[in-house]
């Protein structure tokens, strides 16, 4: 019970900020409470990550609301809402697929290599440098005067290009709101439509990864249920906050140290 209490209060704070939870999630079930499954490193994660998938429901409740009834009245629906829907079905599609793909992928290497609490750490320090060097330079890069895109400017190439980007953030360590929202940047969206962008991606995939990987997780234990309900909890109380937090401190820097400092760790 208490280890499922710590991995949901970290997860219900960590999702909103540009640092991969799901690494995070990793580096404390692995070296704290010594498992080193990679299933089930991979299963624990995503299953907290319904927590926070409720918590971001319901801060997100308007928008995802109005986007639900103009799914289900496509033909009076405005362009904007068409447009996100189709952004968010072709991004979901492919993340879903190729994520899936590497999961598996990284479920049977995991198999002829020796999977310690040390190789797990090194692996999540080494793909944190990777998501801090993409923050930076999309930072870098959208950091001029030019006219930034909103929601009416999104089409299926940008879904086609987040799907693979999102997909990526199956490999614990990269962090899949930094990546997104770092993919928006670059695409030259503006920095409140990728947020907002990214956080309404994340439900779909959630919600399916969960479906797909986790369906015998909904007749939980009561210590992971604990987990989830503590997951929503610091979610819910979080994310206005941190989320505000993540639009004024670049991330990037700390994720840099947390890489390196992981790392050390490692090797030491």
């Amino acid at each position: 019970m208490f280890e499922q209490l710590i991995l949901g209060a970290i997860q219900g704070i960590v999702e909103w900020l540009p640092i991969s939870s799901e690494g995070v999630i990793f580096l404390v079930n692995a070296n704290f409470f010594h498992e080193s499954n990679i299933g089930s490193l991979i299963e624990t994660a995503l299953f907290l990550h319904l927590g926070t998938f409720l918590a971001a429901l319901v801060y997100f409740r308007k928008r995802v609301w109005n986007l639900l009834r103009s799914l289900f009245k496509y033909k009076t629906a405005s362009n904007e809402n068409k447009k996100i829907l189709k952004f968010l079905i072709i991004a979901t599609i492919i993340s879903g697929v190729i994520g899936y793909g590497l999961i598996v992928l990284v479920e049977e290497s995991a198999e002829f290599l020796d999977v310690t609490s040390s190789f797990i750490t090194l692996l999540v320090g080494l793909l944190l440098l990777i998501t801090a060097i993409i923050q930076y330079r999309a930072q870098k890069k959208n950091s001029g005067n030019q006219k930034l895109k909103g929601f009416k400017d999104v089409n299926p190439g940008d879904g086609i290009f987040l799907g693979i980007v999102q997909s990526l953030a199956t490999l614990p360590g990269l962090s899949r709101s930094g990546l997104t929202v770092s993919a928006l940047l670059l695409r030259k969206f503006n920095d409140n439509i990728a947020l907002e962008l990214s956080f309404l991606l994340s439900l779909s995939i959630v919600l399916g990864g969960n479906i797909i990987l986790n369906l015998d997780k909904f007749t939980a234990s009561p210590e992971e249920l604990a987990g989830l309900i503590t997951s929503f909890v610091f979610g819910l109380l979080t994310i206005d906050l941190l989320l505000k937090l993540a639009k004024r401190i670049n991330f990037a820097h700390f994720v840099l140290f947390f890489g390196i400092l992981t790392i050390i760790a490692a090797i030491i």
